[in-house]
């Protein structure tokens, strides 16, 4: 039935163009070492072909002019950012979405990944038959799970004028009558988080019919938050034939679920280690800490910092982000605060002061572990342990960006226990020192997860229990149930 209906509906729509690759001879005669070599080069690239098209596997490109020599105000505007040269996730995504391949795109936030498909947006949008004046809505529509990711994505945007093309990024807690007058004008790209999206569709303000570029930016944690069925609403009225982007920092079940239904034989390119895995560039260190010692604890820490250093404090609700930064603010340390309930203004100030430096410590959720890119962060410490091991590796991502080295503490208590072995897999991978202490805390909750399993059999009972647990959660955390800004 939906085959069908989408069958009827593509009749009735302008044909795509998508193909706009023209490869340049060096890199279409490279030979298989070489490409071998490069691939290994850029954090051991693996390109893995859907069913029959492994042969068709473009070559990886190693400077900006491989990919868009025919392109030249692209390469203009790329040499007015003073990028250097393409990120691993670059060099070989370019290639397969300038020919209009579907691409699955894993690699850790911070490593170029909305400039991977930014780019070919670009030129896909500015290259359609249909004048861009006579279509109806936008033509690419890019999903992200949290505004502050949603806001980062638009100013990488913004920075790259090409012909003109326009964008809005709509999210909830921003001012609503302001981004529908930005919609009324048009736009070619709608940067959208899934709640403020479904509801300008529902009410008729945004058109996605025509959207032929679409990508879902962290795919993993849109589902962490649980919103699966505003994305699957919104795939209701997207044409089927679309080219379609995914990228995420991990490789879970469920997102590969979602590609399956959503995406047509798409390419994965996976960028370093198919397992989680930090930045090497983060100096990881544990500290065990009773509960109530963690504010006495950071004070210390915040003491010994110098006037260069810049700092986040991650916490895992909202209650206890507004209850350490008054704390610190008690205390006569300047400190911002983020978190789901705070204003959106509140929100936009507390990240334009931690960025300028006005002030060097932020308080926050795992609202800002995505998306928040300040290049300058030195520290980052985790005063408590996130929910899902996934936060861990984007929360000490913060810093450690661009080149530069950073430092990571993280608070551990008793209750921690059961995040120990995955801390020290991830410690592990990235060359860090392990304490005896994780090793000895991973040891007795094994023993404890088998000696309460034993017991479970030996009374009869067994499976999930009543708390039914296992997979990854789909209810939304602390931090943003209640909040539909998402």
């Amino acid at each position: 039935m939906q085959k069908q209906y989408d069958k009827d509906r593509l009749l009735s729509l302008p044909k795509i163009l998508k193909d706009f690759y023209k490869e340049e001879p060096h890199i279409k005669n490279m030979s298989h070492e070489e490409v071998r070599q490069i691939r290994k080069e850029n954090n051991n690239i693996i390109v893995d072909a859907p069913d029959g098209e492994s042969d068709c596997v473009p070559n990886p490109i190693r400077t900006f002019e491989d990919a868009f020599r025919h392109y030249p105000l692209i390469l203009e505007q790329i040499k007015q950012q003073n990028f250097v040269k393409p990120s691993p996730i670059q060099c070989q995504s370019w290639p397969v979405l300038l020919q209009g391949k579907d691409l699955i795109g894993i690699a850790q936030t911070g490593t170029g990944k909305t400039l991977a498909f930014l780019l070919p947006a670009l030129i896909h949008i500015d290259s359609q038959p249909i004048p861009r004046e006579q279509r109806v809505g936008p033509s690419a529509l890019i999903l992200s799970p949290t505004r502050e990711l949603a806001q980062q994505i638009e100013m990488e945007i913004n920075k790259i004028n090409y012909r003109g093309i326009r964008s809005i990024c709509v999210y909830g807690g921003g001012n609503r009558r302001e981004q529908l007058e930005k919609v009324k004008k048009g736009v070619e790209i709608v940067v959208a988080t899934p709640g403020r999206l479904n509801d300008f569709m529902m009410n008729g303000k945004i058109n996605v019919k025509h959207v032929t570029y679409l990508v879902m930016d962290e795919a993993d944690r849109m589902l962490d938050l649980g919103f699966e069925l505003e994305i699957k609403k919104v795939m209701l009225d997207i044409r089927p034939d679309r080219q379609t982007v995914m990228t995420s920092a991990t490789w879970p079940p469920e997102v590969q679920k979602l590609a399956e239904q959503y995406m047509t034989k798409p390419y994965k390119v996976f960028v370093g280690t198919l397992d989680l895995a930090a930045v090497h560039s983060v100096t990881q260190y544990v500290e065990f800490v009773d509960e109530k010692e963690k504010k006495s604890m950071l004070l210390d820490f915040i003491s010994n910092m110098t006037e260069d250093d810049k700092l986040i404090v991650f916490v895992g609700k909202k209650m206890v982000a507004d209850d350490v930064s008054s704390d610190l603010a008690m205390n006569d340390v300047q400190c911002q605060c983020i978190h789901g309930d705070r204003e959106q203004c509140d929100r936009e100030t507390a990240l334009e002061e931690f960025k300028s430096g006005a002030v060097r410590i932020l308080v926050a959720t795992d609202v800002a572990s995505r998306g928040l890119d300040v290049k300058d962060i030195t520290h980052v410490l985790n005063y408590d342990f996130p929910n899902h091991i996934e936060e861990y590796v984007h929360r000490i991502g913060r810093t450690g960006r661009a080149g530069r080295s950073g430092t990571s503490l993280t608070f551990m208590t008793r209750n921690d226990w059961k995040n120990a072995q995955q801390l020290i897999d991830i410690m592990s991978e990235a060359n860090q020192i392990i304490p005896d202490e994780l090793v000895a805390m991973a040891e007795r909750f094994s023993s404890f997860k088998q000696r309460n399993g034993d017991e479970r059999k030996s009374s009869g009972f067994g499976g999930r229990g009543r708390g039914g647990g296992g997979g990854r959660g789909r209810r939304r955390n602390d931090d943003d149930i209640g909040n539909f800004w998402i």
